[in-house]
């Protein structure tokens, strides 16, 4: 780590500033995926153990500068209580004298969660008044949202300019350890499974992990592109048509880089699919012999040769990435491809297995092994970004060591 972190700091008897990432999906009142307080809670808890006071700030959703119930983070507050076993002080506000008073208030060892920090307009565009009112909250910062690391907001950036120390909390320096460290210097053989809907989405990142990987499965829709540059039909499959050129100079790149980059050989397809109610509401099929898919039919999960071979390959692996699904995981007719992959690094023990953020940790959590796998990234953008080699603003602007 160049960066500072928590363990480089004093904290007794501090008021500690800490950006955390608890943009969780709410039903009503109720969290309905806890990963992300689950991840936050090492550097909470290290915080009040060490005789501080931990002062958290978030976002919720999109609100756009608005103050919107529907995103207030009140039940998030709740739900960090039961985790955390001890009462969580809910604040309204989270600048200006009612966030300042309360703060004043908290007693060393408590916790309080203040107001979605995106109710200020000023948040997204990183104004540095309203980053220095959050600076005034405490005597330090500790940024542990790697979720939102890739914007230069107030609170992840603008803060740090503010409050000193600013330090890494324990969930950003596992972050930057599995998703840098480990995929930098990786025990060979290490394989990249890449999936999601766009190439476009991936390109950077399969362009920049081409450099360091042996093995590149690639699944999802995204795979349909790579198709047509094969000369192979896709019926009605997601695809891009843009993108063909540039899945062919990929593959290309790959084989002269020796990195062996491996497409689906078949695929689960349908002839209608009801995204309303996640499931196909008209025949499953499969692509022909020769991998094709008719006009008609779309392309919605790898197939079980693909499975086979693609799990073969990760029960080799000493280091597994991965990033995006292999199909429409929420739907019980097209997750058998993502689970089997899933299955597959929590079967490989002897692995570093490392899950990039998104949607692929609702898809392994789904498929039960979630406790299997070595890390699960909390970023989905920051994880892309950061794979990509970009410099993510909220972790620049921390000290250095």
């Amino acid at each position: 780590m160049a960066k500072k972190t928590i363990e480089d700091i004093d904290l007794k008897g501090k008021k500690a500033v800490i950006r955390v990432d608890f943009n969780v999906p709410l039903q009503g009142e109720t969290v309905t995926d806890k990963t992300r307080i689950l991840g936050a809670l090492p550097t909470i808890k290290h915080v009040i153990e060490q005789g501080g006071t931990a002062v958290l700030l978030s976002h919720l959703g999109r609100p756009k500068g608005q103050v919107n119930p529907k995103f207030s983070l009140a039940p998030v507050a709740k739900a960090l209580a039961d985790e955390l076993g001890q009462p969580v002080v809910f604040v309204p506000e989270s600048r200006g004298e009612v966030a300042e008073k309360a703060v004043a208030e908290l007693s060393e060892g408590s916790v309080a969660l203040l107001e979605n920090v995106r109710f200020h307009e000023g948040e997204e565009k990183n104004d540095p008044e309203l980053a220095q009112d959050f600076a005034k909250l405490g005597d330090l910062y500790i940024n542990d949202a790697f979720g939102t690391a890739h914007r230069a907001h107030a609170s992840t950036a603008g803060i740090a300019d503010h409050l000193k120390p600013a330090v890494a909390g324990f969930l950003i320096q596992r972050e930057l350890e599995y998703l840098g460290e480990k995929t930098e210097s990786a025990e060979r053989p290490f394989t990249v499974i890449l999936g999601g809907a766009k190439v476009s989405d991936k390109l950077k990142v399969i362009d920049a992990l081409l450099e360091k990987a042996d093995t590149i499965l690639i699944g999802g829709a995204m795979a349909y592109t790579f198709a047509i540059a094969n000369g192979k039909t896709v019926g009605d499959s997601l695809k891009e048509e843009s993108m063909v050129e540039m899945t062919k100079e990929l593959q290309s790149k790959a084989a002269a880089k020796g990195v062996k980059l491996l497409l689906p050989v078949d695929n689960v397809t349908v002839d209608s699919f009801d995204f309303g109610a996640m499931k196909a509401d008209g025949n499953i099929g499969s692509t022909d012999e020769n991998g094709n898919i008719p006009d008609g039919w779309e392309g919605v999960d790898i197939g079980p040769k693909t499975t086979e071979l693609y799990c073969a390959e990760v029960a080799k692996s000493k280091t597994v990435l991965w990033n995006g699904p292999m199909g429409i995981f929420e739907s019980d007719d097209c997750n058998k491809g993502t689970f089997a992959v899933a299955k597959a690094i929590a079967d490989n023990e002897d692995a570093i297995t490392i899950i990039g953020g998104g949607d692929s940790v609702t898809a392994v959590n789904k498929s039960g092994y979630g406790d299997k796998v070595s890390f699960m990234s909390t970023g989905g953008g920051a994880s892309l970004e950061f794979l990509e080699g970009k410099t993510l603003p909220g972790v620049a602007a921390l000290e250095d060591k």
